[in-house]
């Protein structure tokens, strides 16, 4: 019984890690000494992508997620300028397979008969993984200083309705604490 609940207890932190490595990777910072609280209006810059499609659908996700924090886009002249870069790469993925472990459990001492096949065989295959990374930085109408970035990394689906969604999700984990909290 007590080696049922550890396999049953090591297969569910298999299957968390497995689904925490397709999670996508958000990360944000700002420039502590900007004022945000005199943000009201946006406009944008340019938005740079490897597919051309995704550059109205990343205006869409950001303006869903700007106004409804009550910020208003103008054409020009905004409090501040929204840009953005998008570009898909390949990772290199390593899978190592085991084949077979020798002779297997039994003989005298509860380990037993390894036996002459030692370990069995591996095999690794590399994979070429690709993946998305969005940065969208927001600069300041004034100054033009950088005052806030947010970035997503993500593995790329096959399925493009899916990746617009993963899309939309990530902007809204970069923006959900837009303007940051404790900023001037």
């Amino acid at each position: 019984m007590k080696t049922i609940k550890l396999m049953v207890l090591a297969a569910a932190l298999c299957l968390t890690a497995g689904l925490n490595a397709f999670a996508a990777d958000i990360k944000t910072d700002y420039d502590h000494n900007a004022n945000f609280s005199r943000i009201h209006t946006y406009s944008w810059g340019q938005v740079n992508t490897s597919n051309p499609l995704y550059v109205d659908r990343i205006k869409e996700a950001v303006d869903r997620d700007l106004q409804a924090k009550g910020m208003q886009m103008v054409a020009s002249g905004g409090d501040v300028t929204v840009f953005a870069h998008g570009s898909v790469h390949n990772e290199k993925e390593l899978e190592t397979f085991y084949n077979g472990f020798g002779g297997g459990w039994g003989g005298r001492w509860g380990w037993g008969g390894w036996g002459p096949g030692g370990w069995g065989e591996t095999t690794t295959t590399v994979n070429n993984q690709p993946v998305a990374m969005l940065v969208i930085d927001v600069f300041d109408g004034s100054s033009k200083n950088l005052i806030w970035r947010g970035s997503s990394t993500s593995e790329v689906s096959g399925n493009v309705d899916k990746n617009t969604r993963n899309l939309d999700k990530d902007v809204d984990k970069m923006f959900k604490s837009f303007p940051p909290k404790g900023a001037s």
